[in-house]
């Protein structure tokens, strides 16, 4: 009796989750789809992913939706990249700082692609959205639902702490 009820105690201990892979604020990611690495904010607050791209033109394709553009970025070359669309985000603004008290200003659309991300030896399909981000320092940010694919935690006293990619 005493090994039945041994096992039953056992059972009914919570199931212990992995503890998630801890990054630095700053990562080098390769977006597999148009084969470079970028150096990539990780930013928690930030919902989606986002790659810096310009020249962004929505067509159709056999009655889907598709996405052209080229890399917005210091060392891009004139490549054009074509992807199906898998949705089209709303991203909400505001006129001045994060205050409850700012002006919303009308959402801006951008279209989302489904790309391959490469952080360290982890490769993962997650969703991107396309806009220009020539102005900020990094061309890549890793928003919290990217960071939930690749079951990540970040330590924001860090920098590039990930192997550079390698899937």
């Amino acid at each position: 009796m005493k090994p039945i009820l041994a096992l039953l105690s056992l059972l009914a201990l919570p199931v212990m989750a992995a503890e998630p892979t801890l990054y630095g604020r700053y990562e080098n990611i390769k977006v597999v789809d148009v084969g470079q690495t970028f150096k990539a904010k990780m930013d928690t607050g930030a919902l989606t992913a986002s790659l810096s791209a310009k020249d962004i033109e929505l067509f159709k394709r056999d009655g889907d939706d598709w996405v052209r553009f080229r890399l917005a970025t210091k060392d891009a070359d004139s490549k054009v990249y074509e992807h199906k669309v898998s949705r089209i985000s709303k991203i909400k603004g505001r006129s001045e700082g994060d205050d409850e008290d700012d002006e919303v200003i009308d959402p801006t659309k951008r279209p989302v692609v489904d790309m391959e991300l490469c952080l360290g030896d982890k490769k993962r399909t997650v969703e991107v959205n396309l806009v220009d981000r020539s102005h900020f320092n990094y061309p890549l940010l890793i928003g919290a639902k990217a960071l939930r694919e690749f079951d990540a935690a970040v330590n924001p006293a860090r920098r590039y702490t990930a192997d550079k990619p390698d899937c």
